[in-house]
């Protein structure tokens, strides 16, 4: 369950970063809007679902191997968006090489993704749906995907005139192509199966 500590409370006169590095392993932490937002970590579906896109989208767009390459792609990359800074921690993320030729030093990145793919839980399903994706909205985050390992769907979303578009919903076991990744076919059955 999502827990919410309000920045506004006499106890919580904290930084909401310093809260945010001194939060346990055992649970994920974002701020958004100056607010603590903390959750366990994803349990072993979600886990499995993203990892294993990250194995199928790496070697066509990280390396060029039977893609374009011309990405960066990571796993659960800390960023932090926006003046107040939102700190944010998607399931993945990229970004085009020609925006960033090359990773940061710091441990967190300040340049908006080009793409982001968020995996649905019941923990964190009203959070990415709402508050992260007006933050990738405002961060001019051109893709957004919503993939949910337990309804085997994936959602397609593209920036455009300001809002997001759904382009696409994908269900079930077939091979897809999903922008901005539709050089290649997306296996799905292999995102629901260990």
């Amino acid at each position: 369950m999502t827990q919410c500590l309000s920045m506004s409370q006499p106890a919580r006169r904290l930084d909401p970063y310093a809260e945010w590095l001194a939060l346990p392993s055992h649970v994920v932490g974002e701020v958004i809007a100056g607010q603590l937002h903390v959750q366990p970590r994803p349990a072993l579906r979600h886990a499995h679902a993203s990892s294993v896109l990250g194995e199928e989208l790496g070697p066509p767009f990280r390396r060029g191997r039977g893609g374009p390459g011309g990405w960066i792609l990571l796993d659960e990359p800390e960023l932090h968006l926006g003046t107040r800074p939102d700190i944010l921690v998607p399931d993945l993320a990229g970004w085009r090489r020609e925006r960033i030729p090359e990773l940061p030093a710091a441990a967190y990145c300040t340049i908006s993704p080009d793409w982001v793919c968020e995996v649905l839980s019941p923990a964190t399903q009203r959070t990415d749906r709402a508050e992260k994706r007006e933050i990738y909205r405002r961060e001019s985050v051109h893709h957004l995907w919503f993939l949910d390992p337990d309804a085997h769907t994936l959602e397609v979303f593209r920036l455009a005139g300001g809002a997001y578009v759904l382009v696409a919903t994908h269900a079930g076991d077939a091979p897809v192509r999903a922008e901005p990744f539709d050089a290649i076919e997306l296996e799905l059955a292999l995102l629901w199966q260990p």
